[in-house]
């Protein structure tokens, strides 16, 4: 039976369908960290995800969508009928493309775009491709996002405070900045914050300072464009099983990652896509300046 409102086949519960942690084990990778070096393959919605033509003939720029999250966005965005351009680094070509294969044999056309978004023109280039190759642009999702764990601040460089600032705010910054000159009314912006915006752990001091500036961002962005019937929301996500867990985690960590949850699991990229979809579609056409929280049932104020 097909979930009418998420997409998703309820086949069995999702303690039967869901790993919990003692199958993670104590995973290790080195970043960015690779889907096919996981021990445990996250679900992307590759067997269950089922459109309903909520997105045909839109057009998608997804960053960070070679793997995990983004991966399952931008899955299920082809199978609701959009078209999409992937973003995503050149150290993750292999995921990137297998990302694209999917979206392809959804039958919708897909743009690989690596580079890095920490350079503003890099960010100018991905939206001027996106609308010359696909023909416009109605979505943008701000998903990329960088993280480093560190046992205290004094750990923290400013190396790595540079990179998390660049990759997770200034990238977001500049490519909502190029993509509104080619927004219509109707277009959305969709931004990936997190729990930590709300419930920061120490070891990730930086990247938690980052989700919470994008949350506020959204907030405020969404209040000036509203007027032009752009849409801006965000997803906030608690723990979810990507490659970004065991190349930026100790594996004692990993272990144990989404144990601590209500629900006593990791979260599935899967269980994510489909709020992306409804805060891309009409269905969300009275929301702006929202986030949604998919947290395993942790709370959020």
């Amino acid at each position: 039976m097909t979930n009418r409102l998420d997409g998703r086949k309820d086949k069995m519960s999702d303690e039967q369908q869901y790993p919990g942690p003692e199958e993670q084990g104590p995973e290790s990778q080195e970043h960015p960290g690779l889907t096919p070096k996981m021990d445990l393959r996250p679900d992307h919605g590759e067997d269950s995800y089922e459109g309903h033509g909520k997105l045909t003939g839109r057009r998608a720029l997804i960053t960070g969508g070679d793997s995990g999250i983004g991966r399952a966005v931008a899955l299920a965005y082809a199978r609701e009928g959009a078209d999409v351009a992937v973003s995503y680094l050149e150290s993750e070509e292999t995921d990137g493309r297998e990302t694209c294969a999917l979206v392809e044999k959804a039958g919708r056309k897909a743009l690989a775009l690596p580079g890095d978004i920490r350079d503003e023109q890099h960010c100018n280039e991905l939206v001027e491709r996106t609308v010359a190759e696909l023909g416009g642009l109605d979505i943008l999702v701000n998903n990329a996002a960088y993280q480093m764990s560190q046992s205290s601040i004094a750990d923290i460089t400013t190396e790595q405070f540079d990179r998390v600032m660049k990759t997770n705010v200034y990238a977001m910054f500049w490519l909502c900045k190029a993509a509104l000159p080619h927004l219509s009314e109707g277009a959305t912006i969709i931004n990936t914050t997190s729990i930590q915006a709300y419930q920061p752990s120490p070891e990730l001091l930086d990247y938690a300072t980052t989700k919470a500036a994008i949350l506020n961002f959204t907030r405020g962005l969404a209040q000036e464009l509203a007027p032009k019937g752009i849409r801006v929301n965000a997803v906030a996500p608690g723990p979810i099983w990507t490659p970004l867990i065991p190349a930026t985690m100790p594996p004692e960590k990993v272990d144990q990652f989404g144990a601590d949850t209500p629900l006593g699991r990791a979260g599935q990229p899967a269980e994510l896509a489909p709020a992306f979809v409804f805060l891309a579609s009409s269905d969300s056409s009275y929301i702006t300046g929202e986030r949604i929280g998919i947290t395993g049932g942790k709370p959020l104020p």
